[in-house]
């Protein structure tokens, strides 16, 4: 429907194809930037293990440079009509004609020497710019604009002025279209440069041909050119002063059908443009000067039909507004097909792309999220299963050093008792200077007691330490290798470094010189048959020592008591007499003591001894007793002359035997604890570092599953976030195949 018919026009078509494809690469735009964004977190981000890889980076990137592009040049794409013919053929006229105004230069004196470009604009006035300038140059009439056209002398055939007319004041620059005017084909030979520069963005070419001739070889060659240049353009062709062929009405038909043949094999044949049932519906017979001044009348209110018009007039009047109608389908039709298809294709391929690089971000976050959990989860069973295990061992690995150290504690307390025994032959084995004066022989004590703490300490180590070292090592293996599972593998490798190095050592405190310090040797002279050694004898030490004791004070009392006896002038004096008894009473009870002491320690033979001593004493008389007392006196003298320094030496030591060995057997059990905590404190601080190593393998596993929670969390962010730009993505490609299947494909009545 034209214009002239009604408000709608096919090229709002075009219009509204033009404002959906804009929305729909304005969102594509900002979806490929939001996409981009996206895609360079998740490879940026070296926690997703590069979800995405720097090729879908650069990819989508790319693409969001050439949406920029094709968004800006879609914004500037219009429909473009141009018209060619030989020269005075009427171009100008038939575009005045369709834009119902005089807005080109035409008729007699005025010829188009340059390309004319006639396009809307929303200023009220009309304006114009010459090719390489942007300066707008007011015009008010079509004859300023013929004036500066031929004013301008540097215009020649292939340049270009644009010329901008109020779109209030033609209703067909409204919706996009321009119009494009060219010199006559038969003005020029340089056909390739004008559609090289402005043919190639055409959508329809009209062939303005004169009806009062036929189509010259420069007509047909200029499309000839374009055909090679476009593929199937499409080609209108205007026989154009119809109106002549009323002064010869019987001709009209037969000159109509030549004309029509020879379009008709022009384009069917010779181009190839169309088949030959679309031809006819491409050619037209009109009067362009005829339907010019026909609708300038009735813009100015007066009949339509008014005039010196020649017969036939309506005939050619609707025949000019079908070819506007077809011309306006197609050119609508056309445009949106060569200016949006291919973009909307590309849009298509971009969207399919992007989306794919979704899909694949989706399926790889999928996959590692899986992975990670796989990994998280045995993570959480190794942690647990390290705790169990740990608590079990701890308990078990205590048992193990309570019975080491108990065995360790019988061992020392077993080899320190036989020490002990031998103790003689260790103090027998010190040899050094003695002398019986007090200085010497403080040193001669001082060093024998530390022959003796170092020989003991020796024997004791030569003794327990290689059965302890050899315990305790393979108490450390067994704690090791029980251990190892739960270290860290960067420790498992290196697990003997843990253990102590070199031999473990026990230390045997004895402190002999703080033991025997109250040491009290007696090294006096002491006969073997004196009283005291034969009181000793047969009373023991202990009852000897009281013996004697009450002998002295029993001496000592005699003396007290003859005193004041001698002096006394009264026999019956009441304060001597309580002290005699007192005395008497003494002697008794020591002879009693003895008595009973000696018939305690001695036995028949003893006695019968005393029985057969009395009769030898009959029997023989004084003779035995001077002899034994000879006897007597001579053992006494051998006794004090042998009583050397060696002999002094010989008892000095006995006696310290008996002292430290009393004084070791007290602190056996002490030293035996002692070291048995010394090999528990050394189990312990062995099982401490292997339990310092399994802390440091949990906190790496806890560590380690909040690295991966994190991560799960990061990709399953990633794969939702994928998700719903694919999902737009999707939405996206909707809308271009709605816009494909509506505007690309359409249905033409």
């Amino acid at each position: 429907m034209s214009l002239d018919q009604g408000d709608y026009s096919p090229l709002k078509h075009f219009v509204l194809a033009k404002k959906k494809i804009s929305d729909v690469f304005e969102q594509l735009l900002k979806y490929v930037e939001e996409s981009a964004q996206f895609v360079e977190g998740t490879c940026t981000d070296a926690s997703l293990e590069h979800v995405s890889s720097r090729d879908q980076l650069d990819q989508i990137q790319s693409y969001t440079s050439k949406l920029a592009i094709i968004k800006e040049v879609l914004a500037r794409r219009h429909m473009k009509v141009a018209f060619f013919g030989r020269t005075s053929n009427g171009k100008s006229t038939v575009i005045n004609a369709m834009l119902r105004d005089r807005v080109l230069p035409s008729g007699i004196g005025h010829t188009t020497n340059c390309f004319l470009s006639v396009e809307g604009t929303d200023q009220e006035k009309a304006y114009l710019k010459t090719e390489g300038s942007e300066e707008e140059q007011s015009i008010k009439t079509v004859n300023q604009l013929a004036h500066a056209l031929h004013m301008d002398e540097s215009l020649d055939a292939g340049c270009q002025v644009r010329v901008f007319w109020p779109k209030s004041k033609c209703a067909l620059l409204r919706d996009d279209l321009v119009l494009l005017d060219s010199p006559g084909t038969d003005v020029t030979t340089q056909l390739d440069s004008w559609i090289d520069k402005f043919c190639l963005d055409a959508d329809v070419f009209v062939l303005v041909a004169n009806s009062e001739s036929t189509l010259m070889n420069t007509e047909k060659h200029f499309f000839h050119k374009v055909n090679e240049r476009l593929s199937k353009p499409n080609i209108f062709i205007l026989n154009n002063r119809w109106d002549a062929s009323a002064s010869e009405p019987e001709y009209m038909d037969e000159v109509r059908k030549q004309h029509t043949d020879r379009c008709i094999s022009f384009l069917c044949e010779e181009l190839k443009v169309v088949d030959y049932d679309q031809a006819p519906n491409r050619i037209f017979f009109v009067s362009a000067k005829e339907v010019l001044n026909s609708r300038m009348q009735k813009a100015q209110g007066m009949p339509e039909t008014g005039g010196a018009l020649a017969e036939g007039f309506q005939d050619r009047l609707k025949e000019f507004q079908c070819f506007e109608r077809r011309f306006e389908e197609t050119i609508s039709q056309s445009a949106v097909k060569t200016k949006f298809e291919q973009h909307t294709h590309r849009a298509q391929q971009i969207t399919y792309n992007v989306k794919a690089v979704m899909d694949a971000i989706n399926i790889a976050s999928a996959e590692k999220r899986v992975v990670s959990l796989e990994d998280r989860e045995y993570l959480m069973d190794r942690l647990e299963f390290v705790r169990n295990q740990l608590n079990l061992l701890i308990e078990e690995i205590k048992k193990r050093i309570k019975a080491i150290t108990e065995e360790v504690q019988q061992q020392v307390s077993s080899a320190m008792g036989e020490e002990i025994c031998r103790l003689s032959l260790l103090v027998d084995e010190f040899q050094s200077d003695f002398h019986p004066s007090p200085h010497v022989l403080k040193m001669y004590k001082g060093e024998l007691l530390k022959h003796v703490e170092e020989g003991m300490g020796k024997n004791l180590a030569f003794r327990c330490s290689d059965a302890v070292n050899a315990s305790m090592q393979s108490s450390q293996k067994d704690m090791i290798d029980l251990m190892q599972p739960l270290l860290p593998p960067a420790v498992q490798g290196e697990v003997a470094t843990l253990v102590p190095r070199g031999r473990f050592q026990l230390s045997y405190e004895l402190n002999c010189g703080t033991l025997c310090s109250d040491f009290q040797e007696d090294i006096a002279f002491r006969f073997s048959l004196g009283w005291s050694a034969l009181v000793t004898r047969f009373l023991g030490p202990t009852n000897a020592k009281r013996a004697l004791m009450l002998v002295d004070n029993s001496l000592q009392n005699n003396l007290q008591v003859a005193r004041p006896l001698a002096a006394a002038t009264t026999p019956g004096s009441s304060v001597s007499l309580p002290q005699q008894q007192e005395a008497a009473l003494t002697q008794e009870e020591l002879m009693l003591t003895m008595v009973n002491n000696l018939a305690s320690v001695t036995s028949r033979t003893s006695m019968s001894v005393l029985v057969v001593g009395g009769v030898v004493w009959r029997t023989v008389g004084w003779r035995l007793i001077a002899l034994s007392m000879s006897m007597y006196g001579m053992l006494y003298l051998y006794e004090r002359l042998t009583w050397t320094s060696r002999a002094q030496q010989r008892a000095l030591k006995r006696q310290f035997v008996d002292f430290a060995s009393e004084k070791l057997n007290m602190i056996v059990s002490f030293t035996s604890a002692n070291c048995s905590h010394q090999v528990q404190q050394e189990m312990a601080t062995t099982f401490a570092r292997l339990c310092q190593q399994v802390d440091i393998t949990q906190k790496q596993l806890e560590g380690e599953i909040n690295t991966l929670t994190h991560k799960i969390t990061q990709l399953e962010t990633v794969q939702q976030r994928s998700k719903t730009l694919r999902h737009k993505a999707s939405e996206l490609e909707g809308q271009l195949d709605d816009f494909t299947n509506h505007y690309l494909r359409p249905h033409l009545s």
